[in-house]
């Protein structure tokens, strides 16, 4: 009887922990493939900085999410004060020049979420609201928020993507999501963890946002060979669809926490590769010495703008004097076979 009850137990923690699976791959991005990968062109310094101490974001400024609607630009960005992590909110009608409103989601230690995050997110415009989805609980589920404006929000009662059955591959947590919409459905890119703490990288499918489908095949991106730049960790995908291909720029940790930033490609937004073994992205600033990370990726007529994270201290999640800047990819282009 002991052992029936222990199985029954552990099929039950299987079902909680998935909100199913099956197999999927995104629309055809268009065209032949017509780049060969991407040139990183930094702004000097950082377009939003953290804030002064004692501020909801004067520790940290990180994980930047923007979104372009009826003429400006919001940042729904992670601050840490040096005990929790908030989301708050910039505006900017340029890209560059920033005015930050603050915050705008609190963790709530009443509900599932606990007391330490509700951050990480991404953000984007759907049926006619803004949609966040967001890191929060320990260990990290993906959670949802919905807002009109950008600055009063609803949340969700529970996650909406959680962490996988006992012994896959996401046991042990997800987060950093990052959501596009391709063809009026929903993808999310996000990172999953085992319990050898191994971080890689998963997509999950909806039609609503609310109710996601985990692609059977996860994990989509494993980790880099020994000495490379992303063998410790993967993580904070930014994923969108250019010159005939899915393209994902992706946080990679080395052993020592210094983190860069690596380029995949895919024909099917499920099957990636690595363009290069070598970071795209690695700190050339002071300010970003250390740490450059946190993706978001937005295409305005052909132009293809990031708003990332950096920091000058190889610290593997907080403290690393974090602010956020803007880059440009530039199209290299010589065609890449599939």
């Amino acid at each position: 009887m002991r052992g029936h009850c222990a199985a029954l137990l552990a099929a039950l923690g299987m079902l909680a922990g998935c909100g199913g699976y099956e197999d999927f791959v995104l629309p055809s991005p268009g065209a032949s493939p017509s780049a060969a990968g991407f040139r990183w062109l930094e702004h000097p310094a950082p377009v939003l900085p953290r804030g002064r101490p004692g501020d909801w974001d004067g520790v940290d400024a990180l994980n930047p999410s923007v979104v372009r609607y009826a003429g400006r630009y919001y940042n729904f960005y992670s601050g840490f004060d040096g005990q929790t992590w908030r989301t708050g909110l910039a505006v900017s009608a340029d890209g560059v020049a920033w005015e930050k409103l603050g915050r705008v989601l609190e963790p709530d230690p009443r509900t599932w979420e606990g007391g330490y995050i509700a951050a990480n997110g991404s953000a984007r415009r759907f049926r006619g609201e803004f949609y966040c989805w967001y890191q929060a609980g320990e260990p990290p589920q993906i959670g949802l928020a919905r807002s009109a404006d950008g600055r009063t929000w609803r949340k969700h009662p529970e996650p909406v993507l959680r962490r996988g059955p006992r012994g896959s591959w996401d046991e042990r947590g997800v987060a950093d999501p990052y959501v596009i919409e391709v063809a009026g459905m929903l993808y999310m890119y996000f990172l999953g963890q085992d319990r050898a703490r191994r971080q890689r990288l998963g997509v999950a499918r909806s039609e609503d946002g609310v109710t996601w489908r985990k692609l059977r095949a996860n994990p989509i991106l494993e980790l880099g060979e020994a000495g490379a730049f992303d063998e410790n960790g993967l993580g904070e995908p930014a994923v969108w669809a250019s010159h005939g291909s899915y393209w994902m720029l992706y946080t990679g940790r080395d052993r020592a926490e210094y983190r860069r930033i690596g380029l995949a490609r895919s024909p099917d937004g499920v099957r990636w590769r690595r363009v290069s073994e070598s970071a795209l992205a690695e700190g050339s600033r002071p300010w970003n010495s250390a740490v450059v990370c946190d993706p978001t990726v937005l295409e305005e007529g052909g132009r293809l703008r990031v708003w990332f994270g950096g920091g000058d201290r190889p610290r593997p999640d907080e403290r690393l004097n974090g602010q956020i800047g803007l880059a440009e990819l530039e199209p290299l282009g010589a065609t890449l076979s599939k």
